[in-house]
């Protein structure tokens, strides 16, 4: 087969920023690849990537009333949401999913990147104070740029810090993740919106690793501490524990009446498809009746966690997410390496998702994890915490 090169010559500023890309994220010393690119694992391997908490990606009922949909004849929709009219299953959907959290309205985008830049270019500009996590999810902060608005970062978790800036900048919005993605910590939301309250601030939360694993019916964590009537914009990602392409924006507030027409990810991208709603819908039955899978996550995580720690790692982790400090870049990839070796796959965090000192080796626990696979890992774990050449924060 004969191969096309079609390559041009770019100019200048254009190559010189993508040899600086090649150069930082790519040629990396002993590997040629960029460092979140391990070994394939094989299939008797434990792998701890994937964000399906509740294990429904390969759920039988799911899946069947997704292909039923998709061979159900439907009139087209390749357009933009804002062609859609009252009654259409998206919107009964969307109305099933805020009566489910607890909100006024909900509003489905094709991904939590999309809800989170939509919602936030919708309620921000130049004008907007935006109270932002350190740890809070990249879309929140692109949202948060993408309007314009004065970003005022504070230290994770800190509430001390989030009342300081808010005192000296005026009202603004707050935005937090309900759990961090990287180190699996948990906001510390009631005294976060007690501040927020106080101070005048609107109140953005993202769900993303919360909606379905915790809470009544799997609500989410704001439904369990009972704040869902105080916080004005719930967001998620439905890639996790709803395992499907999508994301969602709640709001207690008439916000979701004008986001189809004034933010951009809503006006220039297609709709979702009525198969995907109709997964979606699917899926939602099932995480209501998924106590079981809740509890068997919850058990499997804090066992995890434990045993990890009685090692001596430092694990941070409230929930789900549990993740090595692994510092250095090249410190991860022999850890990495190691623990493949061993048959055990975690996700790496490096830049741009950390700093280069700060890298992480994350495993997203899941439902169907066993006690058996679980102590694979911690003895693996504990064979690297004792190799002297490996660091761990």
């Amino acid at each position: 087969m004969n191969i096309i090169n079609n390559a041009t010559t770019l100019p200048e500023f254009v190559s010189t920023k993508v040899e600086q890309h090649l150069e930082q994220l790519i040629y990396l010393p002993d590997s040629g690849k960029n460092l979140v690119v391990g070994k394939q694992p094989n299939p008797e391997d434990i792998v701890l990537q994937s964000n399906d908490y509740l294990d429904l990606s390969n759920n039988e009922e799911i899946n069947r009333c997704h292909a039923d949909a998709i061979l159900t004849p439907q009139q087209s929709t390749f357009m933009s949401g804002v062609f859609l009219h009252d009654g259409d299953i998206k919107q009964v959907v969307e109305q099933r999913l805020s009566n489910f959290a607890h909100f006024s309205s909900c509003s489905l985008f094709q991904s939590g990147w999309i809800a989170n830049i939509a919602l936030l270019q919708t309620i921000c500009d130049q004008t907007t104070h935006v109270y932002i996590d350190f740890f809070a999810h990249a879309s929140l902060w692109e949202g948060a740029r993408t309007a314009g608005a004065n970003l005022h970062p504070f230290m994770h978790n800190n509430v001390r810090h989030f009342e300081k800036l808010v005192k000296r900048n005026g009202p603004g919005i707050l935005i937090v993740d309900s759990i961090y993605s990287t180190l699996g910590t948990i906001a510390p939301l009631k005294k976060m919106i007690e501040i927020a309250k106080q101070y005048g601030c609107a109140i953005v939360v993202d769900e993303s690793h919360s909606l379905g694993t915790h809470g009544s019916q799997g609500a989410g964590l704001l439904q369990q501490l009972g704040l869902s009537h105080q916080v004005d914009f719930m967001t998620a990602s439905l890639a996790k524990a709803f395992a499907y392409r999508a994301g969602a924006v709640w709001c207690n507030n008439r916000t979701n009446e004008v986001i189809p027409y004034a933010a951009y990810p809503s006006i220039f991208s297609s709709t979702l498809l009525p198969s995907e709603i109709c997964r979606i819908d699917a899926t939602l039955d099932v995480i209501i009746h998924g106590d079981e899978r809740r509890a068997r996550l919850a058990n499997n995580a804090k066992l995890l966690a434990k045993e990890l720690q009685k090692i001596g790692f430092n694990i941070r982790s409230e929930s789900h997410i549990v993740s090595l400090e692994t510092g250095s870049e090249s410190n991860t990839k022999k850890v990495r390496d190691f623990l493949e070796s061993k048959g055990v796959f975690g996700s790496v965090f490096c830049r741009p998702a950390t700093t280069p000192t700060q890298n992480i080796i994350r495993f997203s626990i899941n439902c169907s994890v066993t006690k058996q696979q679980i102590q694979r890992v911690v003895d693996v774990c504990k064979m690297a915490y004792q190799i002297e050449a490996f660091t761990f924060r």
